[in-house]
């Protein structure tokens, strides 16, 4: 395109154009100003990765089995919890990953889906009212802007953890029924009321009936925040009655037949501000309806070097 204005501008100067004075001048801006624009276009971008993106990456805690705090295999379920959580069975994860500190928030959310779905609005409030297709689109499309940003490797992506993953980070290496103990309620406690529970975590004995921001409360020992309470999360996992027959490696437990009803169901973890106390344990697990929405479900992300195994 600057040749075919540059040939152009030759031809006028020779007089192979012939036009009035005025149209002669008209015809030089034109072709002027083009040629000023397709060089300004064909400068490279130098533009910095959205401060949104960055804040996601950088808030993301790494988690290496069988090195450092944390350990290679863990006891998965729970002797003391319903038949969904039986029988308990130690899984061993053998490859690193990554997973958010927090649920997602709505402005992450807005900022990949261009909508903000949530009925409880807050920018750092966690996102809910989606599916799980909704969730999976998200870590899709938001995989590929980090990569187009170079905030991650081409070899990596953004997904779902799988429920073996997802129970072994809430539980952050403790084997009591929540990550900061056996005990929910004190002595005096009521009811609905779980005064120890409190500080780490939104449910139906202090949830005052609106989502605050992400990371109110205190952490579970791995630094992640409301993996008990606020929120429900989805897992990669399709819903089974118990873990016979479950995978011992991590891997996400997919379904290789259609369900045997028209709606697929997926396993929801962690309990939310809508639960009582029991449902927030580390075992606690949900199966919930795979087109439903609920103000009460959200979801966290998971980093890694590969999709979740089958």
């Amino acid at each position: 395109m600057p040749t075919l204005i540059l040939r152009n501008f030759k031809h006028l100067l020779s007089g192979r154009l012939l036009l009035s004075y005025r149209d002669t001048c008209l015809v030089c801006l034109v072709m002027l100003t083009g040629l000023q624009t397709l060089v300004a276009d064909d400068k490279p971008t130098t533009a910095s990765p959205s401060p949104l993106l960055k804040t996601f990456v950088d808030e993301l805690v790494t988690i290496t089995p069988g090195q450092g705090a944390f350990p290679k295999s863990f006891r998965m379920g729970s002797e003391k919890g319903s038949p969904n959580e039986k029988p308990v069975h130690e899984v061993t994860l053998t490859e690193p990953f990554a997973i958010a500190r927090y649920e997602v928030p709505q402005n992450l959310y807005e900022r990949v889906m261009g909508e903000n779905p949530s009925k409880w609005k807050g920018p750092r409030n966690s996102v809910e009212m989606m599916t799980w297709q909704d969730a999976n689109t998200f870590c899709e499309r938001l995989t590929k802007k980090l990569r187009q940003e170079n905030l991650i490797g081409e070899d990596e992506l953004i997904r779902l953890p799988t429920e073996a993953e997802w129970e072994y980070c809430c539980r952050a290496g403790t084997e009591t029924a929540y990550s900061f103990g056996d005990m929910a309620k004190r002595p005096g406690d009521i009811g609905k009321t779980a005064s120890i529970l409190d500080a780490y975590a939104w449910h139906t004995g202090n949830a005052a009936g609106n989502d605050p921001p992400v990371g109110a409360l205190k952490p579970n020992p791995w630094g992640l925040y409301d993996m008990h309470g606020y929120l429900s999360e989805f897992v990669a996992d399709h819903w089974h009655k118990n873990y016979q027959s479950a995978p011992k490696d991590g891997s996400a437990w997919l379904r290789q037949t259609p369900a045997e009803s028209k709606v697929e169901q997926y396993v929801i973890r962690g309990g939310s501000w809508r639960d009582a106390f029991p449902g927030l344990r580390s075992a606690a697990r949900v199966s919930f309806d795979g087109n439903k929405r609920s103000d009460a479900v959200g979801f966290r992300c998971i980093k890694s070097s590969n999709s979740p195994k089958e």
